[in-house]
């Protein structure tokens, strides 16, 4: 029963979706998303205009009805917005610092820090990981020496790896530079800051309780396998600083980041355990109202009261009165209009949130399809199998358009993931809460229930990765708006046709069946690899990534790119099982960032490495990767030679490190790219299937002369262009190889000009053939009767 629907009879529960606020906080999501990046005047100039329009309502009220007195509620949330609007954009650009900003200046503020570290890399460069930080500046002096100006302007902070460790809540020193930000952000400027932090002084008390409760839990997991260990506080806290790149990838192709993330999720499964729990005790009524609002609170403060806690809470409360309450579908629209609205009064920013927009459509997707689609299934099901089919499926219906434009992908396991892992989230939570507050009246205790916890979170790491390794888990779709819109049409469709499948055994059961062909494909990816393949260069996009077979489900890996899920996926598609070596041929991230996709539930017996062990950063990275899998890490040595199943290869490179040969002649290219990174890097001759192969990483001139000096074969069959064909390329390497095909590894549209087109010209002078994995995808080499062939195929 809709809201046109009549009436109910006097003993008929009234059913009808209350849609009366669903307008207004439409209106004001659309005001709210025009005119937070515009200046406070043309806010204000719309708010008069609004206001205007409500006078001439109110005066049409009277005869109107109805219809008139909706328009004016419309009226009134879009002027508020007007006005919200207008006040968050002066106060961004109240005081000095954005004026600052424009002038890229250099300052010392003092700073209140309003969210915990995040340490990111940049995929594919040499850059040292950098620490992101929302924080607001409290006191700005331009230049040191000069009075400071008392301010309270919201920044975004980059900084080095030494703000790591600061806290949630600290107030800290620093000196930095600002720079301008696009009207709209959330946040005045950005500070960039090289210099480490100053502390001024500690987060408040209640902060530093809810970092004990927090440390506590860390500590009652800290003897399980690093996964679980990052997992179980994700879960229960939002604490992903212990989360892997790899387990997070998988959580993202099989739809389970909400899990690792604060969601509504976490409060629903809390105040599902707290109520029932309060009133087996005996309490009742207003006593439950006072125990649900202090379970929230503690929540709120545990996982950090920042905007995406405090949305997440709201949209899990909604969630929950919508699927256990008996009226909570009718007032269901209701609240969350509400929750909207209130929403963006607060931070009008929201509004352009692609977070916010995914937390109203899963919450809108529960509550409205939800209760529906479960009443059908119950038809044939158990409720609570109903139930748990229906929840996930409404909301990612609801929410794939917009993570299919964040990410270009649709899942295709999503649904069938969480459902799966849903079970286990449950105990995982609940136990986990219970091990972060007996954590702080006894350290033994809370292991023992943290390791209770440990194993529901191993049955969700199961699904999570075994879910992101199936074929087609994760489908590549046009992020435009074109594609979106499409996806966004046959969405619509899905739901006016689903509740007539779901309601229907044999419907299911063929919608099902086709749904595991697409996600198994048990006919392969269209005849990719070829059968007999010899070495594929994975497309990692702006990096190297390569694979030499060497058995039945077995290959030498030689680097594996910047991003672990390209990397895992290449290696999926191939079935590669077993590794006996991965070499690494230098520790620039772009060849080393994706060693945990190899690692990914693969065996892997050894990792061969350069012996000049930088970038530090990265080369802990790898070490501690290595550690935590059991994997050996064993350094090169010049001139050895290694067999492994049909393989066989010569280190060419490096000789002498640190230390590099001179310039020598002056035929050379000069180095303005040189790096010791680059000149240390492994270079190998393979010989397989009748075929030589020269591996180069990422050599510089100076390298490439030292090799031509000692008077090494270097005639190849096939030639991997050094440092993804930069123009740094000495000709007489290049010619000495004699390589009929040259393989190039470089990023569509990267910011190097990768392969540079004097290389290019260098191989074509030399009677080359040329491919690259930027145009072509990854790159199949096979050998059939002797004849080197080359596939271009995309496997997905």
């Amino acid at each position: 029963m809709s809201a046109s629907d009549p009436p109910p009879g006097p003993d008929e529960p009234d059913t009808r979706l209350d849609v009366r606020l669903l307008a207004p906080a439409a209106a004001g999501w659309l005001t709210a998303v025009v005119l937070v990046a515009h200046r406070p005047l043309l806010a204000l100039l719309a708010a008069a205009a609004v206001l205007t329009l409500g006078t001439v309502t109110v005066l049409l009220a009277r005869r109107a009805g109805q219809r008139a007195w909706a328009l004016l509620g419309v009226l009134v949330v879009a002027l508020g917005m007007a006005l919200a609007a207008a006040l968050q954009t002066h106060s961004l650009r109240a005081g000095p610092i954005r004026a600052l900003a424009a002038e890229s200046s250099t300052v010392e503020v003092h700073l209140k820090l309003d969210s915990d570290p995040v340490v990111r890399r940049a995929p594919g460069t040499r850059r040292p990981p950098y620490v992101v930080l929302q924080a607001t500046v409290e006191e700005v002096r331009p230049r040191s020496g000069s009075p400071g100006t008392r301010v309270r302007t919201p920044v975004l902070l980059i900084a080095g790896e030494s703000w790591r460790n600061v806290r949630y809540g600290e107030r800290i020193a620093a000196t930095g530079r600002l720079d301008a930000v696009p009207d709209g952000d959330d946040v005045a400027a950005t500070l960039s800051v090289r210099t480490p932090p100053r502390p001024l002084g500690d987060p408040a008390w209640w902060l530093r309780a809810a970092e004990q409760v927090r440390a506590g839990l860390r500590a009652a997991v800290a003897d399980e396998p690093p996964d679980v260990r990052g997992l179980v506080p994700a879960l229960v806290m939002g604490d992903e600083s212990a989360l892997s790149d790899e387990l997070t990838e998988d959580f993202k192709t099989t739809g389970l980041t909400h899990l690792s993330a604060v969601s509504g999720t976490n409060l629903t499964l809390l105040l599902a355990f707290v109520l029932p729990c309060a009133r087996l005790i005996g309490v009742r009524a207003r006593g439950l109202t006072t125990v649900g609002v202090m379970t929230v609170v503690v929540f709120v403060i545990l996982a950090r009261p920042q905007p995406s806690v405090l949305r997440a809470a709201a949209m899990g409360l909604i969630a929950l009165a919508a699927m256990t309450s008996g009226d909570g579908r009718r007032r269901a629209v209701r609240s969350l209009s509400v929750a909207v609205i209130v929403l963006l009064l607060l931070d009008t920013s929201l509004a352009r949130s692609a977070g916010f927009a995914l937390s109203v459509l899963a919450t809108a997707g529960i509550v409205l399809l939800g209760p529906g689609w479960r009443d059908a299934l119950a038809n044939w099901l158990p409720p609570w199998l109903a139930e748990a089919i229906a929840c996930p499926l409404a909301a990612q219906l609801a929410c794939t358009p917009i993570v299919a434009w964040l990410s270009g992908e649709v899942s295709l396991v999503a649904v069938g993931a969480n459902l799966l892992a849903g079970p286990a989230v449950g105990p995982a939570t609940i136990l986990g809460f219970a091990a972060a507050g007996v954590a702080l009246i006894s350290t033994d205790v809370a292991q023992l229930i943290g390791w209770a916890a440990g194993w529901p979170a191993r049955w969700i790491l199961l699904i999570a990765r075994n879910g992101a390794d199936l074929p087609g888990a994760a489908n590549p779709w046009p992020a435009t708006a074109v594609g979106v819109a499409v996806l966004t049409v046959l969405c619509i469709l899905l739901v006016f046709g689903l509740r007539r499948i779901l309601a229907r055994p044999i419907a299911m059961l063929l919608a099902a069946l086709v749904l595991a062909l697409a996600v198994l494909r048990p006919v392969g990816s269209f005849g990719w690899p070829p059968r007999d393949w010899i070495l594929v260069m994975c497309d990692v996009g702006q990096g190297d990534g390569l694979v030499l077979r060497a058995g039945e489900r077995s290959a030498v890996v030689v680097d594996t790119g910047p991003d672990p899920g390209a990397m895992n996926r290449c290696l999926r598609d191939l079935k590669i099982d077993y590794i006996p070596v991965v070499v690494l041929t230098h520790f620039h991230a772009d060849h080393v960032g994706g060693l945990a996709g190899v690692l990914n539930g693969r065996r892997v017996d050894e990792l061969e490495v350069t012996p000049y062990f930088s970038p530090p950063a990265e080369y802990r990275r790898v070490t501690d990767l290595a550690a935590q899998h059991r994997v050996a890490i064993r350094t090169v040595s010049y001139r050895e030679r290694q067999v492994v199943g049909q393989l066989s290869w010569t280190t060419l490179w490096p000789a002498r490190v640190p230390a590099l040969p001179s310039s020598g002649t002056s035929s050379a290219t000069p180095t303005d790219e040189g790096s010791p990174e680059n000149n240390a890097s492994i270079t190998m001759m393979v010989e397989t299937a009748g075929l030589r192969i020269l591996l180069t990483g990422d050599l510089e001139p100076e390298s490439q002369r030292a090799i031509l000096a000692s008077g090494a074969d270097l005639r190849a069959d096939v030639l991997k262009v050094p440092h993804h064909g930069s123009a740094q390329q000495d000709p007489a390497f290049i010619a000495a190889a004699q390589a009929r095909l040259a393989l190039i590894s470089a990023g569509q549209d990267n910011d190097y000009g990768h392969p540079a087109p004097r290389t290019l010209d260098l191989l074509s002078h030399q009677a080359t053939r040329t491919a690259t994995t930027s145009t072509a995808g990854p790159l199949t080499l096979t050998n059939p009767d002797n004849h080197l062939s080359l596939t271009t195929h995309q496997p997905r």
